[in-house]
């Protein structure tokens, strides 16, 4: 099983190297390495303050101070496992954690984020657009290439924080998606286009909260994001199409309504946070952990100072370990056998179309990757755990006969029918 955060350490560089020079796929991962390095090489350069790319002030980041690292949140261990592999392998598509109040589902998701590498785009792109192009181009850019424009891997580029952006519940289709900006609209005499929420999300980290309270269309919106990979605009005169391909993390609590199956069923991983009970000495640590814990300046005591350095050394750790793993898995693939396995246990589970499987084999891909080698028995049961056996119990596991509710009774018989039964009843005496 893959090792959880609080004991998890990024694999060496020595230990990267050892590894894939026993694999068959050598050559493809010191390709990979080399990429990991050149990302770790800007993320530094940033940090430092002496980088020759511009950068960009992403106002979005401001979450008023440090968030609760993720290493200090006691238990949780498959819901930080899960969010993990999704920040590896974006085709996971996100997470959705449920759980009641107070259960640090919101609190683990603004950790993942602070785990996150920066990114490079092209400078001054609203839509966050990659300089080779790897995760799509906005009709913008494609209209200027088209037009003879700067080839991409020729444009200046800057390097930005990974953004996170959260959609609230009360959230307008127009802010959502973008709109057309009257003002610059009226002065250029054409129309100008204003992106919304979910380009700034593009390769970063787009947070719902309470997803079970959003209104359908809203629900809609995001479900054809994450199933697509982009953003389709047609209003106000404007017909636009450009890439959107964050980590989703949503969160509800189920007391507050259930959310529906087929949302459920569109994202990898589903997980309660009210599966793992703590027992009361892991409740009185996380207590103690907050209570220490202070998001700017010094911490409340020593021992909360030593707590939180190993946790920022650990989080140190895991940002190499991601970074690396998203590099190594572009050449990771499952073997037939092992995506035969994969497909026998959805049929087992009782699972409804084929998303089970597929999402398996992508969590099974994330969590090799993140190890540092290929894809083994260890990833293939965790896929099946995260990704299979939810989806078998949440969708198609019938309830009991005593479980079942009693049926509805039959409606009352209209007043017309009941005149013509008392006619025939007074014919039949009739003739009696």
């Amino acid at each position: 099983m893959l090792p959880t955060t609080r004991s998890f350490a990024a694999p060496s560089h020595t230990r990267v190297l050892a590894s894939v020079a026993e694999d068959a796929s050598a050559a493809a991962a010191a390709d990979a390495e080399e990429r990991a390095r050149a990302v770790m090489e800007a993320e530094k350069a940033m940090e430092g303050g002496t980088s020759n790319i511009g950068m960009k002030d992403n106002k979005l980041m401001d979450v008023g101070g440090r968030p609760f690292p993720l290493s200090m949140i006691v238990g949780q261990d498959a819901i930080k496992q899960a969010l993990l592999l999704a920040s590896v392998n974006n085709r996971m598509g996100g997470v959705v954690i449920s759980g009641g109040k107070g259960t640090a589902k919101s609190v683990m998701a603004r950790a993942l984020h602070q785990l996150l590498p920066p990114i490079e785009v092209i400078k001054n792109s609203p839509f966050n657009i990659d300089p080779e192009g790897e995760f799509g181009i906005d009709d913008f850019t494609r209209t200027e290439l088209s037009k003879g424009g700067i080839p991409l891997e020729e444009r200046e580029t800057e390097v930005i924080p990974c953004p996170f952006v959260q959609v609230p519940l009360n959230v307008m289709e127009d802010r959502l998606i973008g709109s057309a900006d009257l003002e610059e609209s009226v002065k250029s005499g054409k129309t100008v286009f204003s992106p919304g929420l979910l380009a700034k999300a593009h390769r970063g980290v787009l947070y719902v909260d309470d997803i079970n309270l959003l209104d359908e269309e809203t629900a809609n919106i995001l479900l054809g994001v994450v199933n697509d990979g982009y953003v389709t605009v047609e209003r106000e005169g404007l017909s636009l199409r450009y890439p959107c391909k964050p980590l989703l993390i949503a969160t509800f609590n189920p007391d507050e309504g259930e959310l529906r199956d087929h949302v459920l069923d569109r994202i990898a991983v589903a997980l309660s946070a009210d599966a793992q009970k703590l027992d009361i000495g892991q409740r009185v640590e996380a207590v103690q952990g907050v209570l220490d814990f202070a998001s700017s300046g010094k911490q409340k005591t020593e021992a909360a100072e030593q707590v939180l350095a190993a946790a920022i050394e650990n989080e140190g750790d895991l940002k190499t370990a991601i970074v690396f793993a998203r590099e190594y898995i572009k050449d990771l693939k499952v073997a037939p056998s092992q995506v035969q396995y994969l497909c026998e246990e959805a049929i087992r589970a009782g699972c409804q179309g084929h998303r089970a499987e597929i999402f398996a084999c992508e969590v099974a891909r994330a969590s090799a990757a993140l190890e540092g080698r290929q894809v083994t028995s260890e990833d293939l049961r965790l896929a099946v755990k995260l990704a299979i056996a939810p989806r078998g119990t949440f969708i198609n596991t019938p309830m009991d006969d005593e479980m079942m509710p009693p049926p509805p009774p039959p409606p009352p018989p209209p007043p017309q029918m009941d005149d013509q039964n008392q006619d025939q009843d007074e014919k039949e005496e009739e003739e009696d």
